[in-house]
């Protein structure tokens, strides 16, 4: 459970409304902003425990505050909200220690499932012997952490408890491209679809991996969310 404010920063009235909405259940206190400076002044002011931030904004943009913050704060969690089948800038946005990603169009259900699935991350103890869906949560949780090395091992782990699931292969693509191994990350790529062909998040991340105009950031895809 999160007990700490979340932050929803959009410059879409209805996106904040109806995060907020959905979020309400939680018993957790929702603040919100419009845009970038509002976002930041909040900061300052508040101890947020996330930030749930827009990636597209006009003026300041999501991925400039999402530098700021971790000049203000940097050890809060912060979800990326993106356009569906737009996420750009992901693998920068890791980098930056985001802890997830969220696609419009979405649903209450879904918001509030991740956001509790961030929140529990804290609780995982590394030192228990953790199932396939453990590790690659703790896995994410180092990503928000920054420690890219530490989330390769630990998918790793995931992968020697459950070899059979594309997910962790799509994942371990993703911290390759971070890492700037564009050939690893399509040997991962292609091994989670070897495993489900029809793996959407990895069919998208190979075939732009494979592009002429790939770039280092260009955008990832994690897992699949509900609308694709």
């Amino acid at each position: 459970m999160m007990h700490e404010p979340i932050l929803i920063v959009d410059d879409e009235k209805n996106i904040r409304l109806t995060l907020s909405e959905a979020l309400e259940t939680l018993g957790t206190e929702i603040d919100t902003a419009s845009n970038g400076e509002e976002a930041l002044t909040k900061l300052k002011g508040r101890a947020y425990g996330l930030i749930l931030l827009d990636i597209r904004m006009p003026g300041m943009d999501g991925m400039e505050i999402l530098r700021r913050v971790r000049e203000i704060r940097p050890d809060i969690r912060v979800i990326m909200i993106t356009a569906f089948g737009t996420i750009e800038s992901a693998v920068e946005a890791m980098k930056l220690g985001a802890v997830d990603f969220l696609q419009k169009p979405f649903d209450p259900e879904e918001i509030r499932e991740l956001v509790s699935r961030v929140a529990d991350r804290d609780k995982l103890d590394e030192h228990k012997q953790l199932d396939y869906a453990s590790y690659i949560e703790f896995a994410e949780k180092c990503i928000g952490e920054r420690h890219f090395d530490a989330a390769i091992e630990h998918v790793h782990r995931g992968i020697s408890v459950d070899p059979g699931r594309p997910e962790a292969f799509n994942l371990l693509g993703a911290l390759m491209e971070i890492k700037g191994d564009r050939i690893e990350a399509q040997k991962n790529y292609r091994a989670a679809l070897s495993l489900d062909p029809s793996y959407q998040p990895a069919i998208s991340n190979l075939h732009r991996s494979t592009t002429a105009k790939w770039k280092q950031e260009g955008g990832i895809i994690l897992e699949e969310t509900k609308g694709d």
